[in-house]
């Protein structure tokens, strides 16, 4: 986000200078379209005391840019990086601008970062050759494609043999959201945005922004695209390719949550032509989530190796048979390790706009009995019947005021505002282990006007297959927020480890193959509403007594408090927490060995805590106490959703990303401070590094004070320039030691 006022900001000045906002004031004036549009949108532009602008891009003059930076930003405008005969890029004018006399550069936050690096590692700037040559390298791991800024990690991690990953994971990630903090902070004092009444700022959030989202009920689905779609100058070699491929992801996404409400209407959910209609720009590509990927170097080596017998065929079979196996645990990880909480009011409780995407996620049966549920758990019963709003929002509010409705606060609202995983047909399953079967579902997917075939399939797990990403594993895509990185993300990754490994062993040992989890739409939205009742907070779900899912069967068989449901016949009435608990059973039992191998007695001892006391250990937990505190309020409920969802955002950006940096302060000093006392070789290059830096001083003790300087918004150029550096130090010193491990 950019803060400042609106007459410095690009993007309050983008939509002011446009022919949209022209034509839109003209057309509202003439009576040719509802005066509430123009309304709407001059309240966003003018209504904003704190003087945030989500997502804006900044602009600055063009002779800030240091040579190498301009080269950069150069060669980033090619219409085709790999061919410098394509000349430049099209909409370059979007890019570069003079004004008064002056030229000036405009780009997003997410290019800033690789802008500002670029002055760091100029050449001969530092006089370190090992520096210049890793922040070449870590230059390219800036890429942008979504809204947000995108970041890939700067080294693959490889863990010691009897050790989980995770540790190593989330300090790469610690120290890789600090050099990004670090990189805009630069850039606010190189580029002298904070002179010219623009402020950058990044941090975590799991959530489209509100004011976001009302700009978005306020402006066209093209124009939201022209404001919000990344150019994807970084990353690409065919930018202008890329960006309209998220310029189809984004029409796609708008089209399906309209499809979305007609399946709502064949399940029965919607009952009446009284409806409220999503908008048609749908804002989900604004969400923010965390994908881990863990690849395998011994299948990897099977694949890469003609005479092994192991193809592509047996990659595929064998990983889809994981990815159905690993579903099932997923719900260990919902609100434990990620979460998003977020409130919705009672007005907001229209089945068309809470359940979002769901309708393409979960089958009828399900989804029925999902929203059934959801309504018995919110605030929205009159005299013990449940109602859903009726419609025009002045009536809903006031119902909502007399009978004292509240709504709802859900744990993880990122997973369901977002299309994260795609149910697959009757015809084309999704992870049958089948050699393209993924196209033909996203095929059978577009007829039905879900999805489009050109873009990837949105699963929660999913297979890294060799010939198409040089090595092959799994990548898990259900994280959302982490509240600390060493503690959530660092016993997550090593959890979702832990869950390939056992699902191999399923394998090998031949207690599960794909026979024993049918490829059937309803069997696969079976395993998957658990996953989403965890998401919402849901306490209890249905499941078929005689279900042809064997491997649920045998986590059901360990969960304690089932019974037959009275509701729906032939089903057995499950409680989410028990499901979770007997998971953690399954573990227990099943992966005792790979657990010891592992040495991870500790993380299952603390995943226990986070189920049992969520309130106190659980990364829900603890991010909702801090949204509370910020908010002065003692539970979600207290509040109304604006109060509650205001209040995140603002905890977000301030609270929470200073803990971040304080705690990614601490890895990078431990990790200096290990290199100083070290006496092998890779240390003393360090030493000499640092000392270069540094002139003496220690590490340690200067990353202290930079951390304070941070957080109190006083550090200088000259200082960020110097960590910078440090970072760089650690990042070099990091790929030399993954490098020799297999």
């Amino acid at each position: 986000m950019v803060a400042g006022n609106k007459n410095n900001v690009d993007l309050p000045l983008i939509i002011e200078q446009s022919n949209y906002f022209a034509n839109t004031k003209r057309r509202a004036k003439a009576g040719d379209t509802s005066r509430k549009v123009m309304t709407d949108l001059e309240k966003y532009l003018n209504n904003n005391p704190e003087g945030v602008w989500e997502n804006s891009w900044v602009r600055f003059p063009r002779h800030k840019l240091g040579d190498f930076a301009k080269a950069t930003l150069q060669q980033d405008l090619m219409a085709d990086k790999a061919n410098i005969y394509a000349g430049q890029r099209s909409d370059i004018g979007r890019f570069l601008f003079d004004e008064a006399g002056t030229g000036y550069v405009r780009v997003p936050i997410s290019y800033l970062l690789k802008l500002s690096l670029a002055e760091i590692v100029t050449p001969g700037r530092n006089g370190h050759t090992p520096l210049h040559r890793t922040g070449l390298r870590v230059m390219e791991n800036f890429q942008n494609d979504n809204t947000s800024p995108e970041t890939s990690s700067f080294y693959v991690v490889s863990p010691k043999s009897d050790h989980g990953p995770g540790r190593a994971v989330a300090r790469e990630m610690a120290v890789r959201f600090l050099l990004t903090q670090l990189l805009v902070e630069y850039a606010n004092k190189k580029y002298g945005l904070e002179e010219l009444g623009q402020k950058a700022m990044i941090f975590l959030s799991p959530h489209p922004p509100i004011r976001q989202k009302m700009l978005s009920d306020s402006v066209s689905d093209a124009f939201y695209r022209e404001l919000f779609m990344n150019p994807c100058l970084s990353g690409w070699e065919r930018g202008e390719d890329k960006y309209r491929y998220m310029h189809l992801c984004h029409r796609v996404l708008s089209r399906s949550q309209f499809n979305a409400v007609l399946k709502l209407r064949e399940a029965g959910i919607i009952t009446s032509n009284l409806v409220s209609l999503p908008n048609l720009s749908n804002i989900s590509l604004a969400n923010n989530g965390i994908h881990v990927s863990l690849g395998s170097a011994r299948l990897t080596g099977l694949l890469q190796d003609p005479s092994s017998g192991f193809t592509a065929r047996d990659e595929k079979y064998v990983g889809d048979l994981v990815v159905k196996i690993v579903e099932h645990f997923l719900p260990l990880f919902v609100g434990t390790y990620s979460a998003a909480p977020y409130r919705m009011n009672f007005e907001d409780f229209h089945p068309e706009k809470a359940l979002g995407f769901l309708p393409h996620e979960l089958d009828y049966t399900h989804l029925r009995m999902f929203w059934r549920r959801w309504r018995k758990k919110a605030d929205v019963s009159i005299f013990g019947k449940s109602v859903t709003p009726f419609g025009p929002q002045w009536i809903d509010r006031l119902i909502s005021k007399v009978f004292r409705l509240k709504g709802d606060f859900i744990p993880d609202f990122r997973l369901m505002d977002y299309l994260v995983v795609l149910m697959s047909t009757d015809q084309s399953p999704a992870l049958n282990g089948e050699i393209n079967n993924s196209q033909r579902l996203k095929a059978d997917l577009a007829d039905l006007g879900v999805f489009d075939a050109q873009m990837s399939l949105y699963l929660l797990e999913k297979l890294r297959e060799c010939h198409v990403m040089g090595f092959s594993g799994f990548e898990g895509r259900h994280y959302s927020l982490f509240e600390n990185f060493t503690q959530d993300m660092g016993p997550a990754v090593n959890l979702q480890n832990l869950l390939y490994l056992l699902a191999f062993k399923y394998m090998v040992t031949g207690q599960i193959d794909h026979q024993h989890i049918p490829d059937d739409p309803s069997v696969e939205s079976e395993r998957r509403q658990v996953f989403f009742g965890s998401a919402v907070g849901l306490p209890t779900f249905f499941v078929r007594s005689d279900t042809g899912n064997a491997l649920l069967k045998k986590i059901i068989a360990r969960a304690h408090r089932v019974r037959m449901s009275r509701r729906y016949p032939g089903y057995l009435r499950i409680h989410n927490l028990e499901y979770r608990r007997a998971l953690l059973r399954v573990l227990y039992e099943d992966a005792a060995d790979l657990i010891e191998m592992l040495g991870m007695r500790d993380d299952l001892a603390d995943l226990d805590a986070r189920l049992n006391q969520p309130e106190i250990f659980s990364a829900c937990g603890r991010l909702t106490r801090g949204i509370l505190d910020k908010a002065g309020a003692g539970n979600p409920l207290s509040v109304s959703a604006d109060v509650f969802n205001r209040a995140a955002e603002t905890y977000y950006r301030t609270d929470l990303k200073n803990r971040h940096v304080r705690e990614a302060f601490q890895v990078l000093a431990e990790d200096l401070t290990g290199l100083e006392e070290a006496s092998d070789a890779a240390g003393q290059e360090a030493r000499a590094l640092l000392y270069g830096i540094l002139k003496g001083k220690a590490a340690g003790a200067f990353l202290k004070s930079v951390s304070a300087e941070m957080t109190e918004g006083a550090v200088t150029a000259a200082t960020l320039e110097k960590t910078i550096n440090m970072v760089l130090v650690q990042i070099h010193d990091q790929i030399r030691r993954h490098k020799k491990k297999p």
